[in-house]
């Protein structure tokens, strides 16, 4: 695949940049470039590898998913203008 300058500013006007003129040519070389760079990668045989999120393999800590209310209902009512029973006191709207 082949980029040009008429695909660069599109590619600006999507993104919604503003390419000037010399600047789409030197966008044209370094686009085509990585396209090359991803066309070498896509001829690896990569059958048989697993997805990778890191290159370290990790394990995540786990915690048990219980819902609770946060034990501090208190401070995060503190600056509330209105507050009722630990909830939010809002006026009542009506349409």
């Amino acid at each position: 695949m082949s980029v040009d300058k008429k695909t660069v500013a599109k590619i600006a006007s999507l993104a919604r940049i503003r390419v000037d003129e010399e600047q789409q040519e030197a966008l044209t070389g370094e686009l085509n470039q990585i396209l090359g760079w991803i066309e070498q990668l896509s001829e690896l045989d990569t059958e048989g590898v697993e997805p990778m999120t890191s290159v370290v393999e990790m394990n995540q800590p786990l915690r048990e998913d219980v819902v609770n209310d946060g034990y501090y209902v208190d401070r995060v009512t503190k600056n509330a203008p209105e507050s009722a029973h630990g909830f939010f006191a809002v006026p009542k709207v009506i349409e």
